[in-house]
């Protein structure tokens, strides 16, 4: 088994699920994009307490992307619930 294509597959996963949210221009389905790729995060982050080596940069990146993710869901829902802005003379 090649753990560096593994590792490189499943790193390309949960990215390209970001990436799918991130780029979501349909509201309804936006927070079910959100849902996959915080999955996808979850998922990869188990995997990489398991393999022996370093990881730093992917576990920061992962981090860093779950936060982004989570700002992303608090700004569609506020976006939902705020009227909208009128012109002031």
């Amino acid at each position: 088994m090649n753990t560096g294509v593994s590792i490189s597959l499943n790193s390309r996963a949960w990215r390209d699920l970001y990436k799918a949210a991130l780029f979501e221009v349909d509201k309804t389905r936006l927070p079910d994009r959100i849902a996959e790729a915080e999955e996808a995060l979850v998922a990869r982050a188990r995997e990489l307490f398991h393999i022996a080596g370093d990881n730093i940069e992917e576990e920061q990146a992962l981090d860093d992307t779950m936060y982004a993710l989570h700002a992303l869901r608090n700004t569609s829902q506020t976006s939902h619930c705020m009227p909208p802005r009128s012109e002031a003379a």
